[in-house]
């Protein structure tokens, strides 16, 4: 494919070539912890709207030129409490992860960004704000990946290599390649195993796409997770079934994706924990960060 929006819907067809997982395991799991508190909508940050998205009131009508405290409330529990809780289980079972973190969040909560780099986590760029970059001009999401790229580099010494935007613009994925240090991107969900991108100018991107299902954000929508039991059960179908293709010969990633102000709760926690108690059962899995993955590929590795 020759730009970002041309639709590849071939890929790698029947011949699917072995991914570059470590000591050829059967399967990569990569957790990633979107830390998104605080850079999501409100006035306060001079938007024009409330968030209405992925919290506990569920999907509802925006708030228009005013402030929804509740909504404010709910994102507030993941920065204060639900990010340490999540941590502290990753810490507890010795697993590690990638974190899409929001700038402006970070920027807030500045321990955090700091103390996921001490725990060995990478960091990766989500963009400054948590909200939909489709009406935004170039110049300001632009500035706006620089000043994550500045904030991340501050909090843990070193730049993000890696980007999600999720609510991207036509141009997230240009812009955060012109601005440099990147080694992937994760805005697609569209494969199981990562893939390159051949660029008009000749270079090719790494693609290491994501996962909405395996995620916790479908506790927030009509067709999701009614309850943890729900949520742990479909995180191991996923991962046995995987796991099975994997021995098969067949190798591919599965990706779960984290919310601190979902996962963050007590009882889904439970569920996050039990999933990890059973992947802990198989000691070929390799539990990895996306930049390890990435670095894999462009042929980094120490």
């Amino acid at each position: 494919m020759s730009t970002s929006s041309d639709r590849d819907l071939v890929g790698y067809g029947r011949h699917r070539p072995r991914p570059l997982w470590a000591d050829r395991s059967p399967l990569a799991l990569s957790l990633v912890l979107n830390y998104e508190e605080g850079g999501e909508r409100t006035v306060l940050n001079d938007d024009a709207t409330s968030e209405s998205y992925i919290h506990e009131l569920g999907p509802f009508e925006a708030r228009a030129g005013e402030r929804d405290l509740n909504t404010e409330s709910l994102y507030g529990y993941g920065a204060r409490a639900g990010v340490w809780r999540i941590l502290r289980l990753f810490e507890e079972l010795g697993v590690t992860a990638t974190v899409f973190g929001v700038g402006r969040a970070l920027a807030l909560n500045p321990e955090v960004g700091r103390h996921c780099a001490r725990q060995g986590l990478e960091i990766a760029s989500h963009n400054w704000r948590w909200f939909d970059y489709s009406g935004l001009s170039e110049e300001v999401e632009r500035e706006h990946i620089l000043m994550t790229k500045e904030t991340i580099r501050e909090q843990t010494g070193e730049a993000p290599v890696g980007f999600y935007c999720g609510r991207v613009s036509a141009n997230s994925r240009r812009l955060a390649i012109d601005c440099g240090g990147l080694l992937y991107d994760s805005d697609a969900y569209d494969d199981d195993i990562p893939y390159w991108l051949e660029m008009e100018d000749g270079g090719r991107h790494l693609v290491i796409p994501y996962a909405l299902d395996s995620n916790d954000m479908k506790f927030s929508t009509a067709n999701g997770f009614a309850s943890p039991a729900a949520f742990a059960d479909y995180l191991c179908a996923a991962f046995d079934e995987l796991y099975r293709e994997g021995v098969d010969g067949h190798p591919s990633m599965l990706s779960v994706g984290l919310h601190c102000r979902v996962i963050g709760r007590p009882a889904r926690l439970a569920a996050l924990r039990r999933f990890l108690e059973h992947v802990l059962k198989h000691d070929d899995v390799w539990i990895c960060r996306r930049a390890d993955i990435a670095r894999l590929y462009h042929g980094l590795e120490d």
